[in-house]
């Protein structure tokens, strides 16, 4: 991965929420560590804390959860996306989630105290997360609201519509279970 190029692609990821000073980028570059998972590999265990969160530079993602012995998907990201298991992340606690790759991918990670460090010194950290959450909220309330009230059929096309750039690379059994 080369490291110049792919720091630029997440420099122009916070971009499209805040304006990056030189400083904040030189505290991000310090702080932001490129990773590589191959195709099938564990990322997080659900058995453990999650405490670095991953921005996706080429690849996908799965997060599931087990339930009765069989992998439930709950949602896959891919190529500029962040992931993680939110509750497990945030509240320094494990959760249900476990996360793998389902393709090699190479990704950026980052510790939750360096996040921490970032928001306390950097207000703009802070109104990236608000605007770049409330994205992801959107896509969890929309996701909640197509279980509710759609058809796995329905839930399916949608999910063809929206991620077009990676529907095709997810193995149909997992993308049953959605």
């Amino acid at each position: 991965m080369n490291n110049t190029e792919t720091t630029e692609n997440i420099f122009a990821h916070f971009e499209k929420f805040i304006a990056l000073s030189e400083n904040l980028k030189s505290e991000l570059s310090k702080r932001i560590k490129p990773i590589v998972f191959q195709k099938g590999e564990l990322v997080l265990d659900a058995n453990y804390i999650s405490k670095k969160s991953y921005f996706i530079n080429k690849g996908i993602l799965r997060t599931y959860f087990i339930k009765n012995g069989k992998e439930i998907s709950e949602y896959f990201s891919g190529t500029d996306e962040w992931v993680n298991s939110p509750k497990s992340f945030m509240q320094r606690e494990k959760d249900i989630y476990y996360i793998d790759a389902i393709e090699n991918t190479e990704a950026f990670f980052i510790n939750v105290n360096d996040l921490v460090y970032l928001f306390d010194n950097f207000p703009e950290m802070e109104r990236y997360a608000r605007l770049s959450m409330g994205a992801v909220f959107g896509h969890f309330m929309e996701r909640i609201t197509s279980i509710r009230f759609t058809s796995a059929k329905e839930r399916y096309t949608h999910f063809q519509k929206t991620y077009t750039d990676i529907h095709h690379r997810i193995p149909l059994v997992w993308l049953l279970l959605i």
